[in-house]
């Protein structure tokens, strides 16, 4: 207990007693409480008072003590008692000694009691506290010795007190004072055995490495401060900073500052960083390595060992090179060397640093947290220092291998660091070294990356143009074969300068010379875009470069087929170039091609009506062009395709008196008949066809223009010319026989409108002919014709027979009649065998009307003269059993007509026997059907 509790313990014992005395005083004179009842305690007021405490000192608890000591010298407490005091006179010692002055003979009471407590009790089994005491007694009072004598007494008699570890730390430190190392080494081993979580085992530890390096054994004692370390510095992170550490107090922090220092002075005293590694055996102390020669190196800096403490720096780095911390320490390898004024070892430090710590490197790729945090920094700096070094160096001695040197940090400072904001600046240096040592290819592709790679900088424009310088040199130094892929490069360049600087004032003519040189390169697509930033750029350039720049669009428009634009680049060309100047003829055609080249590409897409409107424009754009004739033609052209009759017409009127002589003046007559053919003006199509006809070296197309002639004069009414054109047609094209006998049909169809019955039949007659006799050529339709004709032929023969009448002399005018019938009869025969339903139909018709006509005829003769009423009578009924079977026969024919409407052929012949059938027999063919309503039930 700590002599100020037992101060308090004693006061409070006082206290307690005083009470208790008070309470027993006159126990009789007490008053008897009344009956307590809760009405009673509800009415009692209690008053309680705050304890006033019990005031005392330590001196006082001490003389106390000492009276009580001297007044009961047998009281049972007495040992107690004494214990007590001797701890307060401690404790007033300290209490002065904490405000004022004091000496070494001020503990002598408190030894004194001590002393006399182990005389008086020497068997107790509290004496390893008065021992205790009594040696930090003497200890205060500077009698290290006797202090040293009470804890080796206190060790040996009390082996396993609770005092053991801070009396053995004490007896290290006291023989460690006393330079008892050895001793001081077996006390502090002691306390380093005992429980490590003891206040004292660091300090034990620490000292314990303190007393094997005062006996000299350096290595030995290596082992105890990294055990100090270890306690002090796991988990701490990699803060290389000691100051800045996490987690230590002040004390913690001094203890790890002297720590490093004397392990730093035991490793310089070893072999320096070659003595780390073998105590570098945990992970624990991995975490703290690079301090260890952090710490060596800087004791060799204060001692000015530069080698030393380079090597120290550069051999941690070496050998752990994916430490986060290796760059650190590298770093401080350059840094010693340059304020050294070592240059030499400083330049070769820094190539050794971005080597192992560059972008890429196998540290970046392990630590990429701490290759950011601790390398990224140093190693730009570094990069851009080797490459000025030696850019400097290269334009003193004009070598080679300095312009190599320097070229190569300067790209390996781009590589690593593309973004960074001196990288333009940088780029542009590497080019200019490159262009001094003559690699003009290698230097115009690093002005344009200084150029264009960056944002716009105070070397942008510089870089563009000394681009452009760069690759005339090397057209300079190319045979002209190898030229074409430079000069590409060089008018790439070019544009890329214009449109990146248009306020330069070189654009203009930079951009002008790269258009036309795209053109001749044949690159026409390039060329239109270069040309066109000459015409964007402000202010607006001469107009000798526009005229060059709207050339240059104009062709290469043309040329891709955007012939909208070739058609304004050509009219701006045509504005800028003189009245007077030669090109313009050739200018002007290709302004009339563009205009006609657009109304070929609507008529392809199917814009007919604006491909028109562009053929039409020719003739405006250029009245004089060549080009005018063709697009007039081809309006005409496409006008026939949307059926603009009239357009057409008047487009190829005008064509064909314009140019008499144009090679398309064969190709007019066609499309004007077509044109005329479908406006409804047959005259002047059939005209266009006759001269079709005969200007048409083709047999096959001029047999079709004749025929269309001859329909055409047909279809107009003109039956003069359309014969004289069928006319024709037989004779020039006998073959082949289907439309050279169609012709003589229709010839004898206009003999027939003219009244010329003898021409009429004679014709029917040859077309009879020769479909009887066309043998293999025979088709369907000469078949047909030559039905029509012999159904035609039928016709004068029933109108012979109709001509005969039954009158007298009756005998012989029906005899006639009757020959006359059989021959039409015959003739009908002859029609319906072809087969042809047409004529089959009208054949039976006839032939049915025939019979019923004889009958009628019979019915109607002529009556002998002088015949009486009942002869008469009796002759009308001879004469109806006579017509009778014509009546029969007549309606038998008529239904084989009608049966036909069951397969499908009802013309007008079987229409007609419908009728006729309705007359002969009402009762069965002339019903009329009543219609009925139905009634839909779903609604």
């Amino acid at each position: 207990m700590a002599p100020r509790n037992r101060l308090a313990l004693a006061a409070s014992v006082g206290v307690m007693a005083a009470t208790l005395l008070a309470a027993c005083a006159n126990p009789f004179k007490r008053t008897p409480p009344e009956p307590l009842t809760l009405k009673t305690l509800a009415s009692r007021e209690y008053a309680v008072k705050p304890d006033p405490g019990v005031k005392a000192s330590e001196e006082q608890a001490a003389r106390a003590y000492r009276d009580f000591l001297a007044a009961a010298p047998r009281e049972p407490h007495r040992k107690e008692a004494l214990r007590r005091l001797g701890d307060l006179e401690m404790e007033l010692v300290d209490t002065r000694s904490a405000t004022e002055a004091t000496t070494a003979t001020d503990y002598r009471a408190a030894i004194a009691q001590y002393q006399d407590f182990l005389k008086t009790y020497p068997n107790d089994s509290g004496n390893d506290r008065v021992l205790y005491q009594l040696a930090r007694a003497y200890e205060l009072s500077g009698d290290l010795e006797t202090s040293l004598a009470m804890l080796d007494r206190l060790v040996l008699l009390y082996p396993t007190t609770r005092y053991r570890d801070e009396a053995q730390f004490r007896r290290g430190e006291l023989m460690f004072a006393l330079r008892e190392y050895p001793k001081a080494e077996a006390a502090y081993l002691v306390m380093m055995h005992g429980d490590k979580r003891s206040p004292f085992y660091e300090r034990s530890l620490y000292m314990h490495g303190w007393s094997l390096f005062k006996q000299g054994r350096l290595e030995d004692s290596l082992q105890s401060f990294f055990g100090v370390l270890d306690l002090k510095l796991a988990g701490r992170g990699d803060e290389s900073d000691l100051e800045k550490l996490p987690g230590l107090t002040r004390a913690d922090r001094e203890l790890v500052e002297d720590t490093f220092r004397v392990t730093s002075i035991s490793l310089a005293n070893l072999q320096g960083p070659a003595s780390i590694p073998p105590y570098i055996d945990s992970p624990v102390r991995r975490e703290y390595e690079f301090r260890v020669y952090q710490q060596l190196g800087e004791l060799y800096i204060r001692q000015d060992r530069v080698k030393d403490a380079a090597d120290t720096f550069g051999a941690f780095a070496q050998n752990s090179p994916s430490h986060p911390e290796a760059p650190v320490l590298q770093a401080r390898v350059i840094e010693i060397y340059a304020a050294a004024g070592f240059a030499s070892l400083a330049l070769d430090a820094k190539k050794q640093y971005v080597t192992h710590y560059g972008v890429g490197s196998e540290y970046q790729k392990s630590n990429p947290e701490g290759w950011t945090r601790n390398a990224e920094p140093l190693v730009k700096t570094h990069l851009e220092e080797l490459a000025r070094y030696y850019h400097a160096n290269a334009q003193k001695t004009k070598k080679t291998e300095d312009y190599q040197e320097a070229v190569r940090w300067y790209r390996s400072y781009l590589t690593s660091f593309p973004r960074d904001p001196q990288a333009a600046q940088n780029n542009f240096l590497l080019a200019e070294l490159l262009y001094e040592d003559t690699r003009y290819s290698e230097a115009a592709v690093e002005y344009e990356k200084a150029a264009y790679g960056y944002p716009q900088h105070v070397k942008s424009t510089d870089a563009g143009y000394a681009a452009l310088l760069a690759y005339a040199q090397q057209e300079k130094r190319l045979p002209a074969a190898d030229a074409q892929k430079v000069q590409r490069a060089a008018v790439d360049s070019a544009m890329r300068f214009a449109t990146t600087f248009p306020q330069d004032p070189r654009s203009a003519s930079v951009l002008t010379n790269a258009a036309e040189k795209l053109y001749a390169l044949n690159d026409g697509a390039q060329a239109a875009a270069v040309a066109r930033q000459v015409l964007a750029l402000q202010p607006t350039p001469s107009a000798d470069r526009r005229r060059v720049a709207w050339t240059v669009v104009a062709h290469t428009s043309f040329e891709k087929g955007a012939f909208a634009d070739s058609e304004r680049a050509y009219g701006e060309v045509l504005a800028l170039t003189p009245e007077r100047d030669a090109a313009r003829a050739a200018l002007t055609e290709r302004l009339a091609a563009s205009v006609y080249k657009q109304g070929e590409a609507a008529r392809a897409q199917g814009q007919l009506p604006v491909a028109i409107e562009h053929y039409t424009r020719v003739a405006s754009v250029a009245p004089a062009s060549p080009v005018r004739a063709n697009a007039q033609y081809d309006a005409a052209a496409a006008m026939l395709a949307l059926k603009d009759w009239d357009g057409a017409a008047r487009t190829l009127e005008d064509f064909r008196g314009r140019y008499p002589k144009h090679p398309l003046q064969g190709e007019v007559a066609g499309k004007l008949a077509v044109a005329y053919s479908e406006q409804g003006s047959w005259a002047q199509a059939a005209g266009e066809f006759e001269k079709l006809a005969a200007a048409n070296s083709d047999p096959q197309l001029a047999r079709a223009g004749l025929w269309q002639a001859a329909e055409m004069y047909e279809k107009a009414g003109a039956r003069a010319p359309a014969g004289r054109a069928y006319e024709r047609y037989v004779k020039q094209y006998p073959d082949p026989l289907g439309p050279a006998l169609e012709a003589r049909y229709r010839l004898a169809r206009i003999a027939r409108a003219d009244g010329n019955v003898a021409r009429e039949l004679a014709l029917m007659k040859e077309v009879q002919r020769v479909d009887l006799t066309a043998g293999a050529a025979r088709t369907d339709r000469t078949r047909y014709l030559g039905g029509m004709a012999t159904l035609a032929l039928a016709k004068p023969l029933a109108d012979d027979y109709r001509k005969v009448a039954l009158v007298e002399p009756l005998k012989r005018q029906l005899k006639l009649k009757k020959d006359k019938m059989e021959l039409a009869l015959k003739a009908y025969a002859a029609a319906a065998d072809y087969g042809i339903a047409e004529v089959s139909t009208a054949a039976t018709y006839q032939t049915a009307e025939l019979y019923r006509d004889f009958g009628r005829a019979l019915m109607t003769s002529q009556r002998p003269k002088g015949l009486k009423k009942d002869e008469l009578e009796q002759y009308n009924v001879m004469l109806e059993e006579q017509a009778f079977p014509f009546e029969e026969k007549a309606i038998e024919v008529h239904e084989i007509n009608a049966k036909r409407a069951t397969n499908g052929v009802y013309d007008t012949a079987v229409r007609d026997s419908f009728t006729a059938l309705g007359q002969l027999r009402p009762a069965r063919y002339n019903k009329v059907e009543r219609a009925g309503r139905t009634v839909d039930a779903i609604r």
